[in-house]
């Protein structure tokens, strides 16, 4: 599975990688700090996984349907360190959330979910 994380806060972004990096399957093919370098990640090569800060500067009020014509396949895991989000970022299509403020496995078990959902398809 191939995964972009996507988070205008270093030490967020670091940590997901230190996460991830430990799991089979999984491979970080890079990092977006702001919604310029997602769009050009997206360009260059859709990941089957965006893991997306759901107030990434720079992205404005259409974010799932300029993400979803740029890579219509992947699927976007919201993350925010407002739980309060997540109604908002399921409703305007993002595929799972995860609160910033869960436990690392609640990441990893929403991936695996997605992983699920992909191979019932």
């Amino acid at each position: 599975m191939r995964v972009l994380v996507a988070d205008d806060q270093g030490k967020v972004r670091s940590a997901i990688r230190l996460l991830l990096e430990h799991e089979p399957d999984v491979e970080v093919m890079g990092e977006a700090v702001d919604a310029t370098g997602l769009g050009d990640w997206l360009r260059a090569a859709c990941p089957d996984v965006v893991l997306l800060d759901w107030e990434l500067p720079g992205l404005g009020e259409q974010r799932m349907d300029t993400l979803r014509a740029l890579c219509p396949s992947m699927t976007i895991i919201a993350l925010s360190g407002q739980p309060d989000a997540r109604q908002a970022a399921l409703a305007e299509g993002a595929d799972g959330f995860v609160s910033k403020g869960d436990p690392p496995e609640r990441l990893l078990a929403a991936m695996a979910e997605w992983g699920v959902r992909q191979t019932a398809d």
